[in-house]
């Protein structure tokens, strides 16, 4: 890994957090995420399962964490399984965990290696009534490759099926979505990463450039500041491409005259940043497009102003699709008798924005929350709106990452990215 060590503090509070949710007589399992292959010998680079990062800070394949607050050997309360490291696999992949760096990195003192997992499980098994299991309940999920973690679920529940099976993910979706100190700085880190590659493009961005050519020069800054990469494919949209919400071929020539929409974050420490700017291939916005980015940048000055404690995700999209209405109607994309008769299933200003406003942050890029449940204090959200104009080849969204406080209006951590129209003119042309 490129990022620094992290205190294990932070993955103690995150497991004594889960443990103090479970039932009684209950044990609790997390499995790493597979490596995927591409085909012949080639894989995809290592992606860790952020459940069980967040719990133990463990971040390589064929781990397996176990919780059982009520073992009968306090040494079973907190079990982790690695893969046994040797010096075959230092030579060939580079040292795994041993279970004295396993020890530092997760703070769990029982370390197996993974060949013992069944016969520890199984006496682990005979103590306990209920058993968590790790389902992906994300409200955005769409996956169909089957994971190391579905294969263990249908292995438990065939070998063990006198047991009852709980649900790990509604303990999760809220222990997660409220952010300790110590993760707020590690998005802090992801965001001050993004900053700088934001600032190298900026610098970059003249007529006739690539956008692949601004992929580039964001994850060269994003590496050379210890990012994992991307958190998440990444949208250079100049022009009409703008207007494509999820572009990502990031294949064409940048010309004069247009907006270059890019939504990049890097990603530290598997913590995820998510930053929109839309800045003018010229480096001087023309009349129109100062009027159509100002609009949206009100909208998200004032969106951001409601999101703070109790706030219900539903209600406040509601309040700024009421915000954006009045802005489109100043722009003359809209009209009032548009609106009068709008239907309410499909409010007028959908046609220029017709995504969402914020979505949680951490750990995913969509990171863990109960859209119905009331925001809190601790909760990192974006606030992302946008104006998109097929017509005009025009498409503005502004995005910045907001930590939400317990008195007045949200922290940004993004506070320090160029934003306001002066500022981006004048660095594209110091």
């Amino acid at each position: 890994m490129k990022y620094l060590p992290i205190d294990n503090t932070l993955f103690i509070k995150s497991r004594k957090k889960f443990s103090a949710k479970m039932k009684p007589n209950s044990l609790a399992v997390f499995n790493s995420n597979d490596i995927y292959p591409v085909s012949a010998d080639s894989t995809l680079p290592f992606a860790q399962h952020r459940d069980i990062f967040y719990l133990s800070g463990v971040d390589q394949e064929e781990s397996i964490l176990v919780l059982f607050p009520d073992a009968v050997h306090k040494k079973h309360r907190e079990v982790l399984f690695l893969k046994e490291t040797n010096a075959h696999i230092a030579i060939w992949e580079g040292e795994k965990l041993t279970k004295k760096t396993a020890f530092e990195t997760t703070g769990i003192e029982t370390v197996y290696w993974l060949q013992d997992f069944e016969k520890i499980f199984f006496e682990l098994m005979t103590q306990a009534e209920n058993v968590y299991l790790n389902t992906n309940e994300h409200y955005r999920s769409n996956v169909e490759t089957e994971t190391r973690e579905d294969r263990f679920i249908k292995k438990c529940k065939s070998t063990y099926p006198a047991h009852n099976y709980l649900r790990s993910q509604p303990i999760l979706q809220r222990i997660r979505a409220v952010k300790e100190p110590e993760e707020i700085a590690l998005i802090q880190q992801a965001c001050m990463i993004t900053e700088k590659g934001f600032r190298r493009v900026l610098g970059f961005v003249k007529p006739n450039v690539w956008e692949y050519e601004i992929e580039a020069e964001f994850i060269h800054e994003f590496t050379r500041n210890r990012a994992n990469g991307f958190a998440y494919t990444p949208i250079i949209a100049s022009g009409f491409n703008a207007n494509v919400l999820h572009y990502i071929e990031n294949n064409q020539q940048c010309n004069a005259g247009d907006i270059i929409l890019m939504d990049v974050g890097a990603s530290y420490a598997n913590y995820a940043s998510d930053m929109t700017r839309s800045i003018p291939v010229s480096g001087r916005f023309t009349d129109r497009q100062k009027d159509v980015y100002n609009a949206v940048l009100r909208v998200k000055k004032a969106a951001t102003k409601m999101l703070v404690p109790g706030t219900i995700w539903a209600d406040y999209h509601v309040e700024v699709g009421k915000i954006m209405t009045l802005e489109l109607i100043g722009l003359g994309l809209l009209t009032n008798e548009e609106v009068k008769n709008e239907d309410p299933k499909k409010p007028a200003y959908k046609k220029y924005f017709m995504h969402g406003t914020s979505h949680h942050l951490g750990l995913d890029t969509h990171d863990y929350g109960i859209l119905t449940e009331p925001m809190q204090e601790g909760m990192v959200f974006t606030v992302e709106p946008g104006i998109y104009i097929p017509e005009e080849n025009l498409g503005i969204r502004l995005e910045d990452d907001y930590v939400i406080q317990e008195n007045g209006e949200p922290f940004n951590l993004m506070q320090n990215i160029p934003i306001e129209i002066e500022e981006v003119e004048a660095l594209m042309n110091g």
